[in-house]
């Protein structure tokens, strides 16, 4: 039988091999967490290796992403459906072991990591998933969600201002069953931490209302000890402060920088073996060894445990299981496709003015009723950024509810939804303004790269903002958030396009969506019921030319009723001209191309109309054709008047019109 140190010794193997293989990667995390890893792993982590996607497994999060190789290797070693050839492939093209952890890549990856601080981010949103859906499923008796949230991370996640937005909030939700561990080993990539990372993170967290214990990372029955206090501590989250060597057993490079981000050198990992007592080849495990890992079994008498519980449940609350087993499928409920078709056209037949976020308002009241799944929230902007309606119940502190005030953390807060989104069970939406969109831009490309379903609403859109002037006043952001791969941005002209847009958005399940708003009131528009499918192809033909086009007038948002007014105007002039609304240019462009063409006929000039930067419209235009835009920052003045200030008035536009043509 293998001892604790040997089967630690078999992560570090491994690491430093595939690293090595690669001439690339990062051995020293790996191997300095090795120990903390073989004890979480083989004695406290509730998870089953043959079924990787099991609902009530504990959730393991390697923050620290960089040292992938860890991941990789307990993933092997425990029996998940990762073969050594893959680790032999360890950074290469298409394999299941990218340079950081990658969601959907190997079986038992819960989500990406690689930026640091994100990782513990998504944590909090698997914890706080957890919390959430064992207060909407659990009954006395028949706790069918109760499973715990471990992450592991360095000095870096700690020094990303996320980290603090994120563990400072998890303190006050009282995440128990949230258990962090520190790899604190000193070391960063530029050395020492010491010239650039004094905090005292105990008290840190401590302040944070963590319960925290010290230990050394090395010590396996220390890290045992602290990991079962840490469990008995149901009103707190745990962090552990593991006190690590980096590349623990290299006699020339642990301790120091040189292991933290490259391969240890052929003799370097001669030498690491020896100093460790490990005999086999690269890429070998012995049997004993394999044995002393292999989670198989033990996994899948932890899921046959809770099956026999979850039958129980069925048994006494059948319309809740069911509603389970539908949740963490990510199926939409029986009755949406009828509830949503009525939504829209009740919606379309009253045609209200209304600025769109109210409008989005509107439409989240609809959708709430008939999705229990639906979890709101905001960045300390409820008020303006129209999230809540009557029946959302918010979360306040230890309370349990389906809306969440995250206070001002727009960044933590779209990470903490990716992680909501990863743990199944909910879909999770989130406001800010959209100028502070910028500060969650990482967490957005996360959840795009992850194909995970949230939604951001992001409000007061553009200038028409108004007298908060040019810091709140969004110019870049939305061509910005469009250049974002897989994600599917919305900006909509009137109430029946946001209704269609957030019916699109939940329905998604690959990706991610932005819904942009506005402050500033669009008129009632009545569509054709025609139009509603064509809404959901991202563009279509709002008002079609009397006569032959001279030229499309293409325009998103508020500006669209610019457009229609333009129209009539030109057409008393005796130039016709067609108007395209195009609320998502993401979706539009996965057409086919006759579709396309059907909208924006081929050879015909066109004309763009949006409150932003105008480079982004040269895509639909060309050189040749127009832009009424915006490329400069804005002012502070009522919104109207900056709108006409900026030249968005039906007169620029018809002149751009007359120009291009």
């Amino acid at each position: 039988m293998s001892s604790r140190r040997e089967l630690a010794n078999a992560i570090r193997a491994l690491s430093m091999d595939a690293v090595q293989k690669a001439k690339s990667g990062h051995p020293g995390a790996p191997m300095g967490m090795a120990d903390i890893a073989e004890v979480l792993w083989n004695d406290h982590l509730k998870h089953n290796p043959t079924n990787p996607d099991w609902a009530d497994r504990d959730r393991f999060v390697l923050s620290n992403g960089h040292g992938s190789m860890l991941i990789y290797s307990l993933l092997h070693l425990t029996g998940y459906d990762l073969p050594m050839d893959e680790l032999k492939t360890f950074r290469q093209l298409h394999s299941k072991c990218a340079g950081h952890p990658e969601y959907s890549y190997a079986p038992g990856i819960e989500t990406t990591t690689g930026p640091l601080g994100q990782g513990i981010t998504n944590g909090v949103g698997f914890a706080m998933a957890e919390k959430l859906m064992a207060d909407q499923f659990n009954k006395p008796g028949h706790d069918i969600v109760d499973h715990n949230t471990y992450v592991f991370m360095g000095d870096g996640c700690l020094m990303e201002g996320i980290s603090h937005e994120a563990c400072s909030l998890a303190g006050t939700w009282g995440l128990g069953k949230l258990i962090a561990f520190w790899d604190d080993n000193n070391i960063s990539i530029d050395g020492h931490i010491d010239g650039w990372y004094t905090d005292d993170t105990v008290k840190r967290f401590e302040a944070y209302q963590w319960h925290v214990i010290s230990v050394d990372g090395h010590d396996a029955n220390a890290i045992n000890a602290a990991i079962e206090e840490a469990k008995k501590v149901t009103d707190k989250p745990s962090l552990i402060c593991c006190k690590t060597i980096i590349g623990f057993g290299s006699p020339n490079k642990s301790g120091s920088h040189d292991c933290h981000g490259a391969a240890l050198g052929d003799e370097e990992v001669a030498l690491t073996r020896k100093e460790l007592g490990w005999e086999p080849a690269p890429f070998e495990i012995p049997d004993e060894v394999y044995a002393g890992w292999d989670g198989k079994a033990k996994g899948s008498r932890s899921e046959a445990t809770w099956d026999e519980k979850f039958a129980a449940y069925a048994k006494k609350y059948p319309d809740l299981a069911s509603e389970f087993t539908r949740r963490m499928a990510g199926d939409l409920p029986a009755n949406w496709k009828e509830a949503t078709d009525a939504m829209i056209a009740e919606t379309n037949e009253a045609a209200a003015k209304l600025a769109s976020r109210q409008a989005s308002q509107k439409t989240i009241a609809a959708l709430a009723p008939i999705l229990p799944e639906f979890l709101g929230g905001s960045a300390d902007l409820t008020g303006s950024n129209l999230t809540s309606c009557d029946s959302f119940k918010h979360v306040s502190g230890k309370e349990s509810g389906n809306y969440i005030s995250y206070g001002v953390r727009e960044f933590g807060m779209y990470a903490i939804m990716n992680g909501m989104a990863l743990h199944g069970g909910l879909i999770p939406f989130g406001g800010t303004f959209h100028m502070f969109s910028d500060y969650a831009k990482s967490a957005f490309r996360m959840a795009a790269l992850m194909k995970i379903r949230t939604v951001a609403v992001l409000t007061h859109d553009s200038i028409g903002q108004g007298e908060d002037g040019p810091t709140h006043q969004p110019i870049e952001n939305t061509s910005a958030m469009r250049l974002i791969p897989n994600m599917d941005v919305w900006r909509p002209g009137d109430s029946t396009e946001v209704a269609v847009a957030w019916t699109a958005a939940v329905e998604r399940m690959d990706g991610p969506s932005s819904l942009i708003f506005s402050r500033q009131g669009m008129p009632g528009r009545k569509h054709d019921t025609a139009d509603f499918a064509a809404i959901r192809k991202g563009a279509y033909v709002l008002s079609a030319a009397k006569g032959n086009a001279a030229a499309v007038i293409i325009a998103t948002g508020s500006e669209l009723d610019l457009a229609m007014q333009a129209q009539e105007v030109l057409a008393a002039d005796g130039v016709n001209v067609s108007v395209v609304s195009m609320p998502s240019t993401n979706v539009f462009d996965r057409q086919d191309q006759a579709y396309k063409d059907s909208v924006l006929t081929p050879g015909v000039k066109r004309i763009a109309v949006e409150a932003g930067v105008t480079d982004f419209w040269r895509k639909y235009v060309g050189l040749e054709g127009g832009v009424v835009g915006i490329d400069t920052f804005g002012e502070s003045a009522p919104g109207g008047v900056l709108m006409e200030h900026f030249g968005f008035t039906v007169d620029n536009v018809v002149k751009t019109v007359k120009d291009v043509l």
